[in-house]
C-alpha cells in the first residue's frame, strides 16, 4: 500500500524545513506519498483555516503538525480540528519557554510529539534580523540537528508510524511517537569517536541554549542597542555550534565511520558504516 502522510507547516522551525525530505532522501519511495500545506510565515487564524481544509480534503493516514510553540492557539487548534476529523497527528514544536502545564496537556493528549530541544528561537530583532541572517542562522541549525543525530530520531520515529499504517494499524491503533529531543537522545548511537560524540553533544547543549538568549533578547530587553548584541551573539553561539559538529563528522570520516542509514525504495531502513560499502 502508499501511505498518504500530511505534513501541515504552520510558520516556521528548521525541523519544518526538512521534515518531509528527510522520510524520502532520494525521492524514490514507493510505499508512501506526502502532501504539504504550509500557512506560510504566518500564525492567524485564516491562515490555520486554509491548512486545515487543504488537509482534511487529502485525507491524510496520519498528518505531521509542525510549528514554533505548539502550544499556542493556532497550532493546537490545527492538531485539534485535524484529530477531529480522525486524523492521527504526531507534532513537532521547539522548546520555547511557555507554561508548564500547557506542555504537561500536550504530553498527556491522544497526539504524537517531537519536542526538538535544540531547534531554538531566532533572534528576530529588526536591527539585526534582515532576510540573509535568517537564512544562514537556519543553515547553521539544520547542520546542527542533522549532525548532532537529532533529525534521525526524528526520521525513525516517523518511519516507524509508516511502518504501523503498513502493516494495517490506523487512527486511534497508532503508537504515535512521545519523544523529547535532548542531547543524549539526539547523539545516542550516533558516533564512534568519543571525543566525536562529545563534540557533537556539545554541539547541541549550546544550540538548545540559544533559545533563552533569543527569548532575552526578543521578549525581556528594551532599547535596540541593548537588544541587538544579545540576539547576535545567540546567533554566534549556534556558529560555534556548528563548527564542532563540522568537526565531530571529520573525526567519524577520518577512521571511516560515519553512519548511514538510507532508505530503500520500500520504505526499508538499510545501513552501513564504511564510505566504499553496500547498505544492508
Amino acid at each position: 500500500m502508499v501511505v498518504k502522510v500530511g505534513i501541515a507547516k504552520l510558520g516556521n522551525i528548521a525541523s519544518g524545513v526538512m521534515a518531509e525530505l528527510l522520510l524520502d532522501e532520494r525521492a524514490d519511495r514507493e510505499d508512501m506519498q506526502t502532501f504539504m500545506a504550509t500557512s506560510g510565515t504566518k500564525l492567524q487564524p485564516e491562515d490555520i483555516d486554509r491548512v486545515v481544509t487543504n488537509m482534511k480534503a487529502w485525507g491524510p493516514d496520519f498528518c505531521i503538525v509542525v510549528s514554533p510553540n505548539g502550544v499556542l492557539p493556532g497550532p493546537k487548534g490545527a492538531r485539534e480540528a485535524l484529530g477531529a476529523a480522525g486524523i492521527p497527528c504526531v507534532v513537532i514544536t521547539d522548546d520555547i519557554t511557555t507554561k508548564k502545564e500547557e506542555w504537561e496537556a500536550l504530553k498527556a493528549s491522544e497526539f504524537g510529539y517531537i519536542i526538538m530541544k535544540g531547534d531554538s528561537m531566532i533572534g528576530a530583532r529588526r536591527e539585526f534580523l534582515d532576510p540573509i541572517e535568517m537564512a544562514d542562522y537556519n543553515g547553521n541549525l539544520i547542520k546542527v540537528l542533522s549532525i548532532t543525530g537529532a533529525f534521525r530520531k526524528l526520521q525513525v520515529a516517523l518511519d516507524e508510524v509508516i511502518d504501523q499504517v503498513k502493516a494495517g494499524k490506523k487512527g486511534k491503533d497508532l503508537a504515535l511517537p512521545k519523544i523529547v529531543m535532548s542531547s543524549d537522545k539526539a547523539v545516542e548511537g550516533e558516533f564512534s569517536n568519543p571525543y566525536a560524540y562529545a563534540k557533537a553533544r556539545a554541539a547541541y547543549e549550546i544550540a538548545q541554549a540559544v533559545a533563552g538568549v533569543n527569548v532575552k533578547g526578543c521578549f525581556m530587553t528594551k532599547g535596540f542597542e541593548n537588544y541587538t548584541p544579545i540576539v547576535a551573539s545567540a546567533h554566534e553561539m549556534m556558529r560555534q555550534a556548528t563548527l564542532l559538529c563540522d568537526e565531530a563528522r571529520e573525526m567519524e570520516k577520518a577512521t571511516d565511520a560515519v553512519i548511514r542509514k538510507p532508505h530503500k525504495n520500500d520504505g526499508t531502513r538499510v545501513a552501513k558504516k564504511t564510505l566504499i560499502s553496500k547498505p544492508e
